[in-house]
């Protein structure tokens, strides 16, 4: 058995435990129960929950979520809207959210990936100082996809 400030105070039986900490105004916690004996330590229980709780709060507060964004292309997409999409893409990496860049390929399109894939290259040079690239482009069924992640901090 444990005291409040952690010492020991021995080995003894559950209910000699449970009175001193009835005594002290505080709870007797089982802290190990498979050990021979089982180790047990008086303390405040619900305060006990309440730091964790906090803990656990403090922990999800300092965590990055980071969304992954898709942007969708065909393999005949004109220069201009190909520019405006890169500008989403930009934007999406400078907030720290992942990008995914989808080619939609449709009907005999598919006899083209070759299109698509030099496409994907173009994006690539596009973002080059803004991310990397965390997948490299691979057929999806009729999509050719690639994912970029923001550059690291």
């Amino acid at each position: 058995m444990l005291d409040k400030e952690g010492a020991q105070l021995g080995i003894m039986a559950a209910r000699d435990g449970i009175k001193i900490a009835e005594e002290a105004g505080l709870d007797l916690v089982e802290i190990s129960p498979n050990a021979v004996p089982p180790v047990c330590r008086i303390m405040d229980y619900g305060k006990y929950k309440y730091q964790l709780s906090k803990k656990s709060h403090e922990a999800k507060k300092k965590q990055a979520v980071i969304h992954l964004k898709e942007v969708k292309l065909r393999s005949k997409t004109d220069e201009h809207d190909f520019q405006f999409k890169m500008r989403h893409v930009e934007r999406f990496l400078a907030d720290g959210d992942k990008a995914k860049i989808t080619i939609v390929f449709r009907g005999r399109e598919l006899a083209h990936i070759d299109l698509g894939r030099e496409m994907l290259k173009k994006v690539v040079d596009v973002i080059k100082d803004k991310g990397v690239i965390e997948q490299q482009p691979r057929m999806e069924g009729k999509s050719l996809i690639m994912i970029i992640a923001p550059m690291a901090k």
